[in-house]
């Protein structure tokens, strides 16, 4: 058994194991006080939606310190009739241990993949350990349109916080579906579904001393599977509520990582993403419904206070990316109030292509330069939540749509410059 990142009470585990139809992974990292609900709602969608299947539940841990692996041990639906089930044909083997190689969520999935190898697992999915609207259906919805209709990659559709998920939002979602013309909504989202053949795909890949060991993972599944032709589908799981992240804290580096993994993936494909113009829906499985959702607070005085600050700060690098019009642009930017700030989606558009492009060209070193960006990206993001304050969640995608259309519209400049 070649499996690289697992250790040696692990691999014989499995021999003693064999074989499974489905594997689902949990990575984590001192999560003990959150796993316990993701780990029963996994176990309940198995049992429920899966009773005539093997499955293997994996907990790969980062080095918890918390007692999250005990949690995960522990943890188990105590009366199955609650859920609506009388009897459950096949149990849930459970796997718990701390993963091998570079600190990451990408090396927890790298054991997770070799375990669904090792298994000749079917189906497979990965599910945040810190979810808390996670539940049973999402189970079955990330697994079924594998195991039933014969994707290969199911990715999450999620109703968020119009103000949640800005990265995705204002930059990866629109680039990727540009870049590769698939519109895949959540392409960072953190749960996914996959068959074992693309399973297998990933471990042949060269990747894991890397980045993507460490935080790149979840672009590089979804690009990945795009770019190789997989089968692709999305699930719409309901609200995505999760441990709140705070978004001034560590902002800069969040953005490099996403943004760098983003970047590092265009080089890779270039010959794929070049010819490539529009973009085609995704199918999509799963009952749409509206769900409440926890609010996100915002100061958008401050964010434009940093916006203008980087005007003066990084005045010499944003020219020299961005060229004289386009800074010129941002300039007159810097010169509305509060009030009056309106970002205009295609000099976003093209601001994103000419970092894309310095990337490429190594103008500078990758974290200085999208760390640069951060200020740029507050100010777009600052003027997207004063555009859709007034509207409800249909409003706000409606934004975002007209954003994406203007990634596809400036695709030429881009490509042009790219070479």
């Amino acid at each position: 058994m070649n499996s690289l990142s697992l250790r040696g009470d692990v691999r014989e585990q499995l021999v003693a194991i064999h074989h499974a139809d489905i594997v689902v992974g949990i990575p984590s990292f001192n999560n003990a006080r959150t796993i316990g609900h993701v780990v029963r709602a996994v176990q309940g969608g198995l049992a429920k939606y899966f009773p005539q299947h093997r499955a293997v539940l994996v907990n790969s841990d980062g080095g918890s310190v918390d007692g999250t692996s005990a949690v995960v041990q522990q943890s188990t639906i105590e009366d199955f009739s609650a859920i609506l089930l009388h009897h459950r044909i096949e149990p849930v083997t459970k796997l718990a241990f701390p993963y091998l190689g570079l600190p990451g969520k990408g090396s927890a999935f790298r054991s997770i993949f070799e375990i669904a190898q090792a298994l000749d697992a079917k189906a497979c999915a990965v599910v945040d350990s810190d979810l808390r609207s996670i539940t049973p259906e999402w189970i079955e919805l990330l697994l079924k349109p594998v195991l039933v209709n014969g994707f290969d990659y199911v990715a999450p559709l999620y109703h968020r916080h119009k103000f949640d998920g800005t990265i995705t939002n204002s930059i990866v979602y629109p680039l990727t579906r540009a870049l590769y013309g698939k519109r895949v909504r959540q392409p960072i989202g953190g749960d996914f579904g996959f068959s074992g053949e693309l399973a297998r795909f990933y471990l042949s890949k060269d990747v894991w001393d890397t980045d993507v060991a460490r935080f790149g993972i979840d672009i590089w599944m979804t690009t990945t599977a795009i770019a190789n032709g997989f089968k692709l589908t999305q699930s719409f799981l309901g609200a995505k509520i999760h441990d709140a992240k705070d978004p001034g804290a560590d902002l800069s580096s969040m953005l490099y990582q996403v943004v760098s993994a983003t970047f590092d993936l265009m080089e890779n494909y270039a010959a794929l993403w070049r010819p490539i113009k529009g973009s085609e829906p995704v199918p999509a499985f799963g009952f749409q419904y509206a769900v409440g959702l926890e609010h996100v607070n915002v100061n958008t005085s401050r964010m434009l206070l940093l916006f203008r600050e980087g005007l003066v700060n990084l005045h010499d690098i944003w020219q020299d990316i961005l060229g004289a019009g386009d800074f010129a642009e941002l300039q007159r930017l810097g010169t509305l109030s509060d009030a009056e700030f309106d970002f205009p989606l295609d000099l976003w558009a093209r601001i994103i292509y000419d970092f894309a492009i310095a990337f490429h060209r190594k103008k500078m070193t990758p974290s200085h330069l999208i760390k640069s960006l951060t200020p740029l990206y507050i100010g777009k993001t600052a003027s997207f939540i004063l555009a859709v304050e007034p509207l409800d969640a249909a409003g706000a995608e409606v934004e975002i749509e007209k954003l994406c259309e203007a990634f596809e519209r400036n695709k030429d400049y881009l490509v042009s410059s790219w070479t």
